[in-house]
């Protein structure tokens, strides 16, 4: 895949990735955008400050590639639509993996790649979407994106800063229309102690990190102060939700034992 990743910019990436699911719609096939595009997608008003907070100071490209979910029933039908709209597919990876875990596509005459999931994102830990891609659109529920990157283990700065601008361009609250469904979060933390453990991990880097970055300038005092809110607020919705026996029992363990799963990228 590295070969098609390359500088292009943002605009055409966001515009690909809305033609992308507006094409599947068309096709009956539900589609959904994820990680940080869907997080520019859902927080446009923010889109300077968070081209001027993430990458585009380093030099490096903002985004470079698209992330997508679908459901497990629309598999079959992937290969096809894809080739309908000018993209083939990745060769190498289909050798090795036979797709068993997503498809990855290529865009024809231009340095393009979609990776596409189905039904759920396993990774450090697993979330669910198989009842939750027709909440919102184009993109996953903002308690998913949040999720996606609060389940990394090892999370870098880039997806720090991606949090920062998905929890400065939403509410907090028990539901999931323009807002970050905490109360789904917590429900689902209650669950499961490994992931509750990372995900509380990450809420204090980044509460750390805008710190950082407010003492740098790169975050005005007010911007801070909402993300703290918005933080506590989340908290105060994980730490209220009764845990379950499973959760408890494991978390008697702690870090003694592994909680998560190691995540090799695929390039």
């Amino acid at each position: 895949m590295q070969d098609y990743k390359h500088r292009i910019s943002s605009e055409v990436f966001l515009n690909e990735a809305k033609r992308i699911v507006e094409e599947a719609t068309k096709q009956k096939i539900v589609l959904r955008i994820m990680g940080a595009l869907g997080i520019r997608l859902h927080s446009l008003e923010l889109s300077d400050f968070h081209k001027n907070l993430t990458r585009l100071g380093t030099g490096a490209a903002e985004f470079t590639d698209i992330d997508i979910m679908s459901e497990e029933k629309y598999r079959s039908r992937m290969k096809t639509f894809f080739e309908s709209i000018d993209y083939v597919p990745d060769k190498t990876y289909y050798v090795i993996h036979v797709w068993s875990l997503r498809h990855i596509y290529h865009k024809l005459n231009e340095k393009i790649s979609v990776d596409v999931f189905f039904d759920k994102l396993d990774m450090c830990h697993t979330i669910d979407l198989r009842n939750r891609l027709e909440v919102d659109y184009p993109t996953i529920p903002l308690a998913d994106l949040l999720l996606e990157k609060l389940q990394i283990v090892n999370i870098n700065e880039k997806d720090i800063k991606d949090v920062i601008v998905l929890l400065k361009a939403h509410n907090v609250g028990d539901s999931d229309e323009e807002t970050i469904n905490a109360d789904y979060i917590a429900k689902l933390l209650s669950k499961d102690w490994g992931f509750w453990y990372t995900v509380m991990m990450n809420l204090n880097k980044v509460r750390s990190f805008a710190r950082r970055y407010a003492n740098e300038g790169l975050i005005k005092e007010d911007y801070l102060q909402d993300i703290y809110s918005k933080i506590d607020q989340i908290v105060q919705f994980i730490e209220n939700t009764p845990k379950t026996l499973a959760w408890k029992m494991r978390a008697k363990i702690g870090t003694k034992k592994k909680w998560y799963r190691d995540v090799e990228e695929i390039k």
